[in-house]
């Protein structure tokens, strides 16, 4: 795994396509925001898991 430090607006690149942004840190908690083209799907671990319990 990769681990990686950045700052607040500054941004990680993954591939050509995919971008995300750190947009606030607040305590523990870290909020970013992801672009990706609308072919690829953004889920939070949670999310993915019980899409991937449904089937």
């Amino acid at each position: 795994m990769l681990n990686l430090t950045r700052s607040v607006r500054k941004t990680i690149r993954t591939g050509n396509d995919i971008k995300i942004l750190i947009l606030q840190i607040r305590g523990i908690q870290v909020y970013v925001g992801i672009s990706a083209p609308p072919e690829i799907t953004v889920h939070r671990e949670e999310v993915y898991q019980r899409i991937r319990q449904s089937f």
